[in-house]
């Protein structure tokens, strides 16, 4: 759906909500935000009778994320924009039934100092007698194969304060509204021989609702022992508010000593390790987490 609202970049828009019933309700999204999309497509959808049988539910945070507003898409009779968006009408216009939204990452090489970097590898090897085979929310056990470690303070403190510092620029360069944090989660994972991650979401369940961001960062020993554990994040095509994976995706190689950000939205997987020697001091491993508002 073309607009014509001469914005050439991303920009906080007021947008009003009128519902049936008399109500109003006003939230901020980002001029490309796939949501007003949708809002913007279903008032076009009801102006040239061009509506699908099936009515699809809008589920919108409000409050700063603490409430959310839900309600089916037969109840939104107008939206008001400030700035205006103007839609470019048209006798024959075609509606999109779905919208893809490119996946985005950033990728930060020389995360740690070489010694803090030395130090962390040492500590790893130390502990691990202490890792644990990893699981899922659905207790899958063909879903991920790995090991981790959920509690390594000696580290963790030092990682968080680090990411606690960039996350202001990191919602800048991803382009995301910024967000109050109120958490920051870790845990230190190994891949090793045949070891991977099937395609998952980080914020899927009621649990975790609330994780933002998804930062990993990755190390292992050099020279590099292991091939394969590549991230996958792939586009999203979104349909009825709903995140579907699409065949499209982004490839992230696991460089040593460098961090990614990733919206936690987004789905994924790690592709398997390839690890000839099979020792776990060959691992890719890495220290993985959750930033949540």
């Amino acid at each position: 759906m073309p607009l014509a609202s001469q914005q050439f970049e991303s920009k906080d828009v007021k947008v009003q909500l009128l519902l049936t019933g008399g109500h109003q309700y006003t939230v901020y999204l980002k001029s490309d935000a796939p949501l007003l999309h949708s809002l913007l497509t279903k008032i076009v959808a009801r102006a040239y009778k061009q509506e699908s049988d099936l009515e699809n539910l809008f589920q919108i945070p409000i409050n700063e994320g603490r409430s959310v507003l839900c309600f089916p898409s037969e109840h939104l009779i107008g939206v008001v924009t400030e700035p205006p968006i103007f839609i470019q009408q048209s006798e024959n216009i075609q509606l999109e039934n779905s919208y893809i939204e490119a996946s985005d990452y950033i990728h930060i090489d020389n995360f740690l100092t070489p010694e803090e970097h030395e130090r962390l590898l040492k500590y790893v090897l130390e502990k691990e007698s202490d890792f644990l085979p990893s699981n899922t929310s659905t207790n899958d056990i063909n879903y991920r194969h790995s090991l981790v470690l959920y509690s390594f303070p000696e580290f963790s403190e030092l990682i968080l304060k680090k990411i606690q510092a960039m996350i202001p620029d990191i919602m800048s360069k991803l382009n995301i509204p910024s967000f109050s944090v109120s958490q920051i989660e870790s845990q230190l994972t190994a891949h090793n021989h045949g070891n991977y991650y099937k395609v998952h979401n980080d914020n899927g369940s009621p649990d975790t609702a609330t994780r933002e961001l998804t930062y990993v960062y990755y190390f292992y020993q050099e020279p590099k022992s292991f091939s394969g554990g590549e991230l996958r994040i792939y586009d999203s095509k979104i349909e009825n508010n709903i995140y579907i994976n699409t065949e499209t995706f982004k490839t992230v190689e696991p460089r040593n000593n460098s961090i990614i950000f990733f919206l936690s939205r987004y789905l994924h997987e790690v592709l398997p390790v390839n690890c000839p020697s099979q020792a776990f001091k060959d691992s890719r491993f890495t220290i993985n987490g959750w930033v949540r508002r």
